[in-house]
Protein backbone atom coordinates (compact mmCIF):
# COMPACT_ATOMS: atom_id res chain seq x y z
CA UNK A 1 0.00 0.00 0.00
CA UNK A 2 1.32 3.42 -0.97
CA UNK A 3 1.91 5.86 1.86
CA UNK A 4 0.99 9.40 0.86
CA UNK A 5 3.22 12.36 1.75
CA UNK A 6 1.73 15.63 3.01
CA UNK A 7 3.92 18.76 2.97
CA UNK A 8 2.19 21.31 5.20
CA UNK A 9 4.04 24.52 4.41
CA UNK A 10 0.93 26.65 3.97
CA UNK A 11 2.08 28.77 1.02
CA UNK A 12 2.00 25.67 -1.18
CA UNK A 13 0.54 22.80 0.81
CA UNK A 14 0.94 19.64 -1.28
CA UNK A 15 0.05 15.96 -1.05
CA UNK A 16 1.73 13.23 -3.07
CA UNK A 17 0.06 9.84 -3.42
CA UNK A 18 2.26 7.82 -5.76
CA UNK A 19 2.40 9.76 -9.02
CA UNK A 20 -0.57 11.96 -8.08
CA UNK A 21 0.12 15.47 -6.78
CA UNK A 22 -2.52 17.67 -5.17
CA UNK A 23 -1.85 21.32 -4.36
CA UNK A 24 -4.03 23.07 -1.80
CA UNK A 25 -2.53 26.27 -0.31
CA UNK A 26 -3.69 27.36 3.13
CA UNK A 27 -6.69 29.53 2.25
CA UNK A 28 -10.17 28.97 3.66
CA UNK A 29 -13.17 30.67 1.99
CA UNK A 30 -16.54 30.79 3.74
CA UNK A 31 -19.20 30.14 1.09
CA UNK A 32 -22.59 30.23 2.78
CA UNK A 33 -22.21 27.79 5.67
CA UNK A 34 -19.51 25.65 4.05
CA UNK A 35 -15.82 26.17 3.40
CA UNK A 36 -13.82 26.01 0.21
CA UNK A 37 -10.07 25.54 0.43
CA UNK A 38 -6.90 25.72 -1.59
CA UNK A 39 -6.66 27.13 -5.09
CA UNK A 40 -10.37 27.98 -5.30
CA UNK A 41 -10.23 29.95 -2.05
CA UNK A 42 -6.98 31.68 -3.04
CA UNK A 43 -8.60 32.81 -6.29
CA UNK A 44 -11.19 34.78 -4.26
CA UNK A 45 -8.79 36.30 -1.72
CA UNK A 46 -8.92 39.83 -3.15
CA UNK A 47 -12.57 39.61 -4.17
CA UNK A 48 -13.97 38.51 -0.80
CA UNK A 49 -11.38 39.39 1.85
CA UNK A 50 -13.92 39.28 4.72
CA UNK A 51 -14.75 35.65 3.88
CA UNK A 52 -11.10 34.51 3.78
CA UNK A 53 -8.77 33.17 6.45
CA UNK A 54 -5.16 32.44 5.47
CA UNK A 55 -3.60 32.37 8.95
CA UNK A 56 -5.05 29.16 10.38
CA UNK A 57 -2.07 26.90 9.72
CA UNK A 58 0.33 29.51 11.09
CA UNK A 59 -1.89 30.21 14.14
CA UNK A 60 -2.96 26.61 14.76
CA UNK A 61 -4.52 26.59 18.26
CA UNK A 62 -7.83 26.25 20.10
CA UNK A 63 -8.31 29.94 20.92
CA UNK A 64 -11.62 31.51 19.90
CA UNK A 65 -11.38 32.45 16.23
CA UNK A 66 -11.06 36.20 15.70
CA UNK A 67 -12.61 37.44 13.51
CA UNK A 68 -15.32 34.81 13.24
CA UNK A 69 -15.61 32.82 10.03
CA UNK A 70 -18.71 30.67 9.88
CA UNK A 71 -19.18 27.65 12.14
CA UNK A 72 -15.47 27.15 12.95
CA UNK A 73 -14.73 27.75 16.64
CA UNK A 74 -10.97 28.09 16.23
CA UNK A 75 -8.18 27.60 13.72
CA UNK A 76 -7.97 23.91 14.65
CA UNK A 77 -11.47 23.46 13.19
CA UNK A 78 -10.31 25.02 9.91
CA UNK A 79 -7.23 22.79 9.79
CA UNK A 80 -9.45 19.74 10.40
CA UNK A 81 -11.82 20.78 7.61
CA UNK A 82 -8.90 21.47 5.25
CA UNK A 83 -7.39 18.04 5.94
CA UNK A 84 -10.73 16.37 5.19
CA UNK A 85 -11.00 18.35 1.95
CA UNK A 86 -7.51 17.24 0.88
CA UNK A 87 -8.31 13.64 1.84
CA UNK A 88 -11.41 13.64 -0.36
CA UNK A 89 -9.71 15.30 -3.34
CA UNK A 90 -6.69 12.99 -3.17
CA UNK A 91 -8.75 9.82 -3.43
CA UNK A 92 -8.90 8.99 0.30
CA UNK A 93 -5.36 7.79 1.10
CA UNK A 94 -5.27 5.60 4.20
CA UNK A 95 -1.83 6.57 5.56
CA UNK A 96 0.23 9.77 5.47
CA UNK A 97 3.75 10.80 6.35
CA UNK A 98 3.67 14.43 7.48
CA UNK A 99 6.51 16.78 6.52
CA UNK A 100 6.18 19.78 8.84
CA UNK A 101 8.03 23.10 9.07
CA UNK A 102 11.00 22.96 11.44
CA UNK A 103 9.71 25.97 13.35
CA UNK A 104 6.31 24.48 14.12
CA UNK A 105 5.82 24.64 17.89
CA UNK A 106 5.65 21.46 19.96
CA UNK A 107 2.11 22.32 21.10
CA UNK A 108 1.01 22.82 17.50
CA UNK A 109 2.48 19.49 16.43
CA UNK A 110 0.66 17.74 19.28
CA UNK A 111 -2.59 19.48 18.34
CA UNK A 112 -2.11 18.55 14.67
CA UNK A 113 -1.68 14.87 15.56
CA UNK A 114 -4.77 15.08 17.76
CA UNK A 115 -6.75 16.55 14.85
CA UNK A 116 -5.57 13.77 12.53
CA UNK A 117 -6.82 11.16 15.01
CA UNK A 118 -10.30 12.53 14.30
CA UNK A 119 -9.79 12.05 10.54
CA UNK A 120 -10.45 8.89 8.47
CA UNK A 121 -6.73 8.41 7.78
CA UNK A 122 -3.64 7.71 9.87
CA UNK A 123 -0.41 9.67 10.26
CA UNK A 124 2.39 7.09 10.36
CA UNK A 125 5.38 9.44 10.25
CA UNK A 126 6.31 13.02 11.18
CA UNK A 127 9.52 14.65 9.95
CA UNK A 128 11.07 18.10 9.65
CA UNK A 129 10.77 19.05 6.00
CA UNK A 130 14.05 20.99 6.21
CA UNK A 131 15.95 17.93 7.48
CA UNK A 132 14.44 15.72 4.79
CA UNK A 133 15.43 18.17 2.06
CA UNK A 134 18.96 18.71 3.38
CA UNK A 135 19.52 14.95 3.51
CA UNK A 136 19.58 14.98 -0.30
CA UNK A 137 22.97 16.73 -0.20
CA UNK A 138 26.16 15.32 1.23
CA UNK A 139 29.02 17.65 0.31
CA UNK A 140 28.51 20.50 2.80
CA UNK A 141 28.84 20.57 6.58
CA UNK A 142 26.21 23.26 7.11
CA UNK A 143 23.02 24.18 5.28
CA UNK A 144 20.57 27.07 5.52
CA UNK A 145 17.14 26.12 4.22
CA UNK A 146 14.91 29.07 3.30
CA UNK A 147 11.20 28.32 3.50
CA UNK A 148 8.52 30.82 2.44
CA UNK A 149 5.25 30.47 4.33
CA UNK A 150 2.22 32.69 3.86
CA UNK A 151 2.79 34.87 6.92
CA UNK A 152 6.55 34.60 7.42
CA UNK A 153 9.80 33.25 6.06
CA UNK A 154 11.82 30.73 8.06
CA UNK A 155 15.52 29.87 7.85
CA UNK A 156 16.53 26.49 9.27
CA UNK A 157 20.19 25.86 10.03
CA UNK A 158 21.21 22.23 9.57
CA UNK A 159 24.47 20.50 10.43
CA UNK A 160 25.81 17.54 8.44
CA UNK A 161 28.12 15.58 10.72
CA UNK A 162 29.37 12.02 10.16
CA UNK A 163 26.85 11.53 7.40
CA UNK A 164 23.86 12.55 9.54
CA UNK A 165 21.88 15.78 8.99
CA UNK A 166 20.61 17.40 12.20
CA UNK A 167 18.34 20.39 12.76
CA UNK A 168 20.39 22.95 14.70
CA UNK A 169 18.55 26.29 14.82
CA UNK A 170 15.41 27.90 13.41
CA UNK A 171 15.17 31.60 12.55
CA UNK A 172 11.63 32.95 11.88
CA UNK A 173 11.53 36.11 9.75
CA UNK A 174 8.15 37.80 10.39
CA UNK A 175 6.93 40.23 7.77
CA UNK A 176 8.63 38.32 4.96
CA UNK A 177 6.03 35.71 4.06
CA UNK A 178 4.57 35.11 0.62
CA UNK A 179 1.71 37.55 1.27
CA UNK A 180 4.20 40.34 2.04
CA UNK A 181 6.29 39.49 -1.04
CA UNK A 182 3.19 39.50 -3.24
CA UNK A 183 2.17 42.89 -1.86
CA UNK A 184 5.56 44.35 -2.75
CA UNK A 185 5.63 42.73 -6.18
CA UNK A 186 2.13 43.82 -7.14
CA UNK A 187 2.91 47.32 -5.85
CA UNK A 188 5.89 47.57 -8.22
CA UNK A 189 3.87 46.20 -11.15
CA UNK A 190 0.94 48.49 -10.36
CA UNK A 191 3.24 51.51 -10.31
CA UNK A 192 4.66 50.46 -13.69
CA UNK A 193 1.14 50.37 -15.16
CA UNK A 194 0.28 53.79 -13.75
CA UNK A 195 3.55 55.28 -14.99
CA UNK A 196 3.31 53.76 -18.46
CA UNK A 197 -0.46 53.68 -19.12
CA UNK A 198 -2.16 55.58 -16.25
CA UNK A 199 -4.19 52.43 -15.59
CA UNK A 200 -4.11 51.23 -11.96
CA UNK A 201 -4.72 47.45 -11.80
CA UNK A 202 -5.19 47.67 -8.05
CA UNK A 203 -8.07 50.13 -8.21
CA UNK A 204 -10.79 47.45 -8.24
CA UNK A 205 -10.91 44.08 -6.49
CA UNK A 206 -11.47 42.27 -9.79
CA UNK A 207 -8.40 43.68 -11.55
CA UNK A 208 -6.30 43.35 -8.39
CA UNK A 209 -7.21 39.65 -8.18
CA UNK A 210 -6.20 39.20 -11.82
CA UNK A 211 -2.89 40.90 -11.07
CA UNK A 212 -2.22 38.45 -8.23
CA UNK A 213 -3.24 35.57 -10.48
CA UNK A 214 -0.72 36.76 -13.13
CA UNK A 215 2.22 36.89 -10.70
CA UNK A 216 3.44 33.28 -11.16
CA UNK A 217 3.50 33.72 -14.96
CA UNK A 218 5.36 37.02 -14.66
CA UNK A 219 8.02 35.53 -12.38
CA UNK A 220 8.40 32.48 -14.62
CA UNK A 221 8.87 34.64 -17.72
CA UNK A 222 11.42 36.85 -15.96
CA UNK A 223 13.55 33.81 -15.14
CA UNK A 224 14.37 33.57 -18.85
CA UNK A 225 14.12 37.20 -19.95
CA UNK A 226 15.12 40.53 -18.46
CA UNK A 227 11.76 42.11 -19.29
CA UNK A 228 8.18 41.01 -19.75
CA UNK A 229 5.14 42.71 -21.32
CA UNK A 230 2.05 42.18 -19.17
CA UNK A 231 -1.41 42.75 -20.66
CA UNK A 232 -4.31 43.65 -18.38
CA UNK A 233 -7.74 45.03 -19.28
CA UNK A 234 -6.46 46.19 -22.67
CA UNK A 235 -3.40 47.91 -21.21
CA UNK A 236 0.19 46.75 -21.55
CA UNK A 237 3.13 47.54 -19.29
CA UNK A 238 6.74 46.41 -19.53
CA UNK A 239 7.97 44.84 -16.29
CA UNK A 240 11.72 44.64 -15.62
CA UNK A 241 13.46 41.86 -13.71
CA UNK A 242 15.67 44.40 -11.94
CA UNK A 243 12.62 46.42 -10.90
CA UNK A 244 11.04 43.43 -9.16
CA UNK A 245 14.30 42.38 -7.50
CA UNK A 246 13.91 45.13 -4.88
CA UNK A 247 10.83 43.33 -3.50
CA UNK A 248 13.08 40.73 -1.88
CA UNK A 249 15.46 43.21 -0.22
CA UNK A 250 13.71 43.13 3.21
CA UNK A 251 13.86 39.33 3.12
CA UNK A 252 17.54 39.39 2.22
CA UNK A 253 18.26 41.83 5.06
CA UNK A 254 16.35 39.62 7.47
CA UNK A 255 18.33 36.52 6.46
CA UNK A 256 21.70 38.20 6.94
CA UNK A 257 20.60 39.73 10.24
CA UNK A 258 19.41 36.37 11.58
CA UNK A 259 22.23 34.02 10.65
CA UNK A 260 25.19 36.41 10.68
CA UNK A 261 28.47 35.48 9.04
CA UNK A 262 28.61 32.29 6.97
CA UNK A 263 31.56 30.21 5.85
CA UNK A 264 32.70 29.45 2.28
CA UNK A 265 31.48 25.85 2.53
CA UNK A 266 27.97 26.71 3.76
CA UNK A 267 25.14 26.05 1.35
CA UNK A 268 21.71 27.64 0.90
CA UNK A 269 18.70 25.55 -0.08
CA UNK A 270 15.89 27.69 -1.47
CA UNK A 271 12.29 26.49 -1.60
CA UNK A 272 10.78 26.92 -5.11
CA UNK A 273 8.97 30.13 -4.13
CA UNK A 274 12.19 31.73 -2.86
CA UNK A 275 14.09 30.52 -5.92
CA UNK A 276 11.55 32.16 -8.24
CA UNK A 277 12.13 35.68 -6.84
CA UNK A 278 13.92 37.75 -9.52
CA UNK A 279 17.65 37.87 -8.88
CA UNK A 280 17.33 36.27 -5.45
CA UNK A 281 19.21 33.00 -6.02
CA UNK A 282 22.11 34.87 -7.61
CA UNK A 283 22.74 36.72 -4.34
CA UNK A 284 23.98 33.49 -2.75
CA UNK A 285 27.10 31.95 -4.24
CA UNK A 286 26.21 28.47 -2.97
CA UNK A 287 22.42 28.53 -3.46
CA UNK A 288 20.50 25.55 -4.81
CA UNK A 289 16.92 26.04 -5.90
CA UNK A 290 14.86 23.09 -4.78
CA UNK A 291 12.27 21.49 -7.05
CA UNK A 292 8.69 20.63 -6.08
CA UNK A 293 9.37 16.88 -6.10
CA UNK A 294 12.53 17.03 -3.96
CA UNK A 295 10.58 16.75 -0.71
CA UNK A 296 8.55 13.73 -1.81
CA UNK A 297 11.70 12.08 -3.19
CA UNK A 298 13.60 12.53 0.07
CA UNK A 299 10.74 11.32 2.28
CA UNK A 300 10.15 8.30 0.03
CA UNK A 301 13.79 7.26 0.35
CA UNK A 302 13.63 7.60 4.14
CA UNK A 303 10.22 5.94 4.40
CA UNK A 304 11.35 2.76 6.15
CA UNK A 305 12.96 4.68 9.02
CA UNK A 306 10.17 7.28 9.28
CA UNK A 307 7.15 5.00 9.56
CA UNK A 308 6.07 4.54 13.22
CA UNK A 309 2.81 2.58 13.18
CA UNK A 310 2.97 0.91 16.58
CA UNK A 311 4.03 3.86 18.70
CA UNK A 312 3.41 7.55 19.33
CA UNK A 313 4.88 9.67 16.58
CA UNK A 314 8.12 11.51 17.25
CA UNK A 315 9.07 14.62 15.30
CA UNK A 316 12.15 13.43 13.38
CA UNK A 317 14.82 16.15 13.25
CA UNK A 318 17.82 13.99 12.32
CA UNK A 319 18.30 11.81 9.24
CA UNK A 320 21.22 10.10 7.50
CA UNK A 321 22.20 11.93 4.36
CA UNK A 322 21.27 10.37 1.03
CA UNK A 323 23.94 9.87 -1.61
CA UNK A 324 21.62 10.98 -4.42
CA UNK A 325 18.29 12.66 -4.95
CA UNK A 326 15.84 11.41 -7.57
CA UNK A 327 12.79 12.85 -9.19
CA UNK A 328 9.60 10.96 -10.03
CA UNK A 329 11.20 9.63 -13.20
CA UNK A 330 14.07 8.13 -11.16
CA UNK A 331 16.52 10.53 -12.77
CA UNK A 332 19.45 11.69 -10.68
CA UNK A 333 19.11 15.43 -10.09
CA UNK A 334 21.62 16.00 -7.28
CA UNK A 335 25.29 15.34 -7.12
CA UNK A 336 26.67 12.03 -5.87
CA UNK A 337 28.89 12.48 -2.83
CA UNK A 338 32.48 11.24 -3.23
CA UNK A 339 33.57 8.13 -1.29
CA UNK A 340 34.03 8.91 2.37
CA UNK A 341 37.14 7.84 4.31
CA UNK A 342 35.31 7.44 7.65
CA UNK A 343 35.27 3.70 8.33
CA UNK A 344 32.86 2.50 11.04
CA UNK A 345 34.04 0.52 14.06
CA UNK A 346 30.71 -0.43 15.70
CA UNK A 347 27.15 -1.39 14.88
CA UNK A 348 24.47 0.48 16.89
CA UNK A 349 21.33 -1.63 17.18
CA UNK A 350 18.56 -1.60 19.77
CA UNK A 351 20.46 0.93 21.89
CA UNK A 352 23.60 -1.24 22.08
CA UNK A 353 26.89 -0.70 20.20
CA UNK A 354 28.73 -3.85 19.12
CA UNK A 355 32.26 -3.85 17.65
CA UNK A 356 32.40 -4.92 14.01
CA UNK A 357 34.25 -8.17 13.30
CA UNK A 358 35.98 -8.49 9.94
CA UNK A 359 35.00 -12.15 9.67
CA UNK A 360 31.33 -11.38 10.23
CA UNK A 361 29.01 -9.38 12.46
CA UNK A 362 25.43 -10.66 12.61
CA UNK A 363 22.79 -8.03 11.79
CA UNK A 364 19.80 -10.36 11.96
CA UNK A 365 19.17 -14.04 11.33
CA UNK A 366 19.89 -13.83 7.60
CA UNK A 367 22.30 -10.91 7.16
CA UNK A 368 25.87 -10.18 8.29
CA UNK A 369 28.43 -7.41 7.89
CA UNK A 370 31.84 -8.42 6.51
CA UNK A 371 35.03 -6.46 5.73
CA UNK A 372 35.76 -7.22 2.07
CA UNK A 373 38.08 -5.47 -0.36
CA UNK A 374 38.83 -2.63 2.03
CA UNK A 375 35.24 -1.78 2.99
CA UNK A 376 32.31 -3.03 5.05
CA UNK A 377 29.59 -4.76 3.03
CA UNK A 378 26.37 -6.66 3.62
CA UNK A 379 26.31 -10.40 3.04
CA UNK A 380 22.79 -11.81 2.81
CA UNK A 381 20.61 -14.38 1.05
CA UNK A 382 18.22 -11.49 0.38
CA UNK A 383 20.46 -8.45 -0.32
CA UNK A 384 17.82 -6.53 -2.28
CA UNK A 385 15.44 -6.60 0.69
CA UNK A 386 17.97 -4.58 2.71
CA UNK A 387 18.02 -0.78 2.52
CA UNK A 388 20.85 1.65 3.25
CA UNK A 389 19.76 5.24 3.96
CA UNK A 390 16.33 4.37 2.60
CA UNK A 391 17.63 3.04 -0.75
CA UNK A 392 17.78 -0.65 -1.74
CA UNK A 393 21.24 -2.11 -1.06
CA UNK A 394 23.37 -3.06 -4.07
CA UNK A 395 25.60 -6.15 -3.58
CA UNK A 396 29.20 -5.01 -3.20
CA UNK A 397 28.20 -1.52 -2.07
CA UNK A 398 30.63 -0.06 0.51
CA UNK A 399 29.23 1.11 3.85
CA UNK A 400 30.45 4.06 5.91
CA UNK A 401 29.90 5.84 9.22
CA UNK A 402 26.40 7.24 9.55
CA UNK A 403 24.84 4.76 7.13
CA UNK A 404 21.45 3.55 8.34
CA UNK A 405 20.55 -0.08 7.58
CA UNK A 406 16.94 -1.28 7.54
CA UNK A 407 14.74 -4.04 6.22
CA UNK A 408 11.04 -4.62 5.69
CA UNK A 409 10.83 -7.01 8.67
CA UNK A 410 11.81 -4.25 11.13
CA UNK A 411 15.59 -4.55 11.33
CA UNK A 412 17.15 -1.17 12.16
CA UNK A 413 20.85 -0.42 12.71
CA UNK A 414 23.35 2.42 12.37
CA UNK A 415 27.07 2.24 11.57
CA UNK A 416 29.16 4.42 13.90
CA UNK A 417 32.79 5.16 14.77
CA UNK A 418 33.81 4.81 18.43
CA UNK A 419 37.12 6.58 18.97
CA UNK A 420 39.60 5.57 21.67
Amino acid sequence: MTIAILDIVDASLQLWDGEQLLESPGYALLDGQRYRFGLEARGAARLRPRDINNRYWWQLNTDVLQPELGPARHTADLVHAHLLDIYQQAGKPKELIIAAPSGMQREQLALLLGIIKQCPFDAVGLVSRSVALASLFGTSDRFFHLEIQLQQAVVSELINRDGVVNLHKVFPLPGNGLLHLQERLTGIIGSAFIRQTRFDPRRTAESEQRLYDHLPDVLLALEEHGEYDLDMAGYRARIGRKDLAVAAEPLLKGIHGAIGKTGPGDRYLLDPIAGSLPGFAELFSTAHRLENNDLSGAVSQHQDSLVQREQSLNFVTSLPRLATGTNNADTVVHEVSPPRPDTPSHLLQGGHARPLRADGTMLDGQCELHFLGGSWQLQSDRPHSMHVNGVAYTPGQALYCGDSISSADGTRALLILVED
